[in-house]
């Protein structure tokens, strides 16, 4: 399961690495992928498990945080350097990463919610506007 204060994170990574991303794989209809970004304060490389669907050419996620009433910190470091890898199952991506605009997160919310509910209930939970982040081929 993913955790959604990222104290497990660590350790799902871990495991959908040597499962070869076998497990976890899905949470409702989304499957999981890793994010790695790059820490805009020490510049350490992070990863993070994340829910996500393919639009198109892109790949889309919700920068839900559970329902946190802050962003994750991944975001924050796709905002400072927006590369990043994805690993879907054995598989890298480097990709370039932004917040959906107003119009393109009225497209794409609906359809991340009605894949995994957990979005609705985490939306509900925050007075923030939960961002929906595109990674585009680099």
């Amino acid at each position: 399961m993913l955790s959604a204060n990222g104290a497990l994170n660590p350790l799902v990574s871990f495991v959908y690495r040597i499962t070869g991303g076998r497990v976890p794989s899905r949470m409702g209809a989304l499957p999981v992928m890793l994010l790695t970004t790059t820490g805009f304060k020490s510049g350490r490389q992070r990863t993070n498990p994340v829910l996500y669907f393919i639009d198109g050419a892109n790949l889309v996620t919700a920068a839900s945080a559970g329902g946190s009433d802050k962003n994750p910190v991944w975001l924050t470091n796709l905002v400072h350097n927006p590369v990043a890898v994805l690993t879907i199952r054995r598989e890298r991506r480097v990709v370039l990463a932004r917040e959906a605009t107003p119009e393109e997160r009225d497209r794409l919310w609906p359809l991340l919610t009605e894949r995994f509910r957990g979005y609705e209930n985490y939306s509900k939970k925050t007075k923030r506007l939960i961002p929906v982040v595109i990674f585009s081929p680099a």
